[in-house]
């Protein structure tokens, strides 16, 4: 058989014997590609290579690429009139900063009458006309005039019937206390022992620093006389600075807050929720006698935003006491920006939705994504489901 072959290859026209070298290759060059493509499946499933790329390309993040380098000293030495430039800009920048705050405070002094009337209104300190209560929903959610007289009247009913079994209510009941639990950011703070206090919650202003004075804002919450504390006020002030660090200016992104002090509370005895009283059995290591301890604790509570950790003058801060300073500034500057202007759109809940609807957005976007990857996985020829390495076990730190 083998004299045959030799005599049948030796028959063959050397051009044909090209056609089958070319074959022959090219069936060998797709078995490699074909293996090629297996391997790179099977690495992109192990969670053990994913995970030394992905830091492999963390490390790669923000790392010079050599260009600068490369330049001549020539291009280098305008490259730096250009960063010194961006440092002027910084500047006036800060700049336009200070005179938006100005502006808040200028405009603060104009909303102030408007929220001095909605605070009336929420403790019933001023009842607003019929005028003042009509609303005129949005045109999609107005109904037929027949319908609406018909709504009225049964809730005319329904009102006459309450009024008949329990006292008109003064006010808007748990204003404060209502906006509170529904934004999420003001809610994990709040404790079920907090709640009978905020109800007693009648106001938050904003306070701006005056002119020529430090860039700062103080959070003032007004309450009714209760049996928790005798204070009337309480205060929470955060200091600001809106200026360039000279050792690193191209960070500057705006006013961002240095440091924030609050205010002691007056706490009525045994009403003190920031503080709480355990008991412990302690053991006489010789004579085997046991004893009861009774220790004063921290609790949780809503009431310890009034007293933020310190900052030290060299600024240097535990990871604890960073980690609760950086919730404090963002809780600090979400209840001045969003939670005092709109108060009533967060008790009605209509703001809460549109803070949803942004994060749906989000959410719809990743689900796309992910459907994208599964759909890429089904169309690939060489996935096998089985090969599929299982994730890796969340390590909690």
């Amino acid at each position: 058989m083998a004299d045959i072959d030799n005599k049948d290859q030796a028959e063959m026209d050397p051009a044909d014997m090209e056609d089958v070298e070319e074959v022959e290759e090219e069936e060998t060059g797709e078995d490699e590609n074909s293996k090629a493509r297996q391997l790179t499946v099977q690495m992109m499933q192990n969670p053990q290579i994913l995970a030394a790329l992905q830091e492999r390309l963390d490390g790669l993040n923000g790392s010079p690429s050599g260009y600068m380098e490369s330049l001549p000293k020539v291009v280098k030495r305008r490259v730096n009139a250009l960063k010194n430039l961006q440092v002027k800009c910084a500047h006036i920048e800060a700049k336009f900063y200070e005179e938006v705050h100005e502006l808040e405070r200028k405009y603060a002094a104009l909303y102030q009458p408007l929220f001095d009337k909605r605070s009336d209104i929420v403790k019933a300190a001023y009842e607003p006309t019929d005028e003042e209560c009509e609303w005129k929903a949005d045109e999609e959610e107005e109904l037929t005039v027949s319908k609406q007289d018909e709504m009225k009247e049964k809730a005319k009913l329904e009102e006459e019937k309450k009024d008949e079994e329990k006292e008109d209510p003064k006010g808007i009941p748990e204003f404060w206390l209502t906006v509170f639990k529904n934004v999420d950011l003001l809610s994990d703070m709040l404790q079920e022992h907090d709640e009978p206090i905020l109800k007693h919650l009648q106001d938050i202003k904003v306070k701006f620093s005056d002119p020529g004075q430090p860039m700062s804002f103080t959070l003032e919450f007004y309450f009714e006389p209760n049996d928790f504390f005798t204070n009337t006020v309480l205060t929470k002030t955060y200091k600001m600075r809106s200026e360039p660090d000279e050792t690193d200016p191209f960070s500057f992104d705006g006013p961002e807050i240095m440091c924030c002090t609050g205010c002691p509370i007056d706490w009525t005895k045994g009403k003190n929720v920031t503080l709480k009283t355990i008991k412990k059995k302690q053991k006489h290591k010789g004579r085997g006698t046991v004893r009861t301890v009774t220790k004063t604790v921290p609790n949780d509570s809503f009431f310890n935003f009034f007293t933020p950790p310190e900052v030290p003058e060299n600024g240097d801060l535990d990871e604890d006491s960073e980690a609760i300073l950086a919730a404090d500034f963002e809780i600090g500057h979400f209840i001045r920006e969003r939670i005092v202007p709109r108060a009533v759109l967060y008790f009605t809940g209509e703001a809460i939705e549109d803070d949803d609807d942004d994060y749906d957005e989000e959410g719809e976007e990743a689900d796309d994504e992910e459907g994208e990857e599964e759909a890429d996985e089904e169309n690939d020829p060489d996935y096998d489901p089985k090969d599929a390495a299982p994730p890796a076990e969340c390590k909690q730190q």
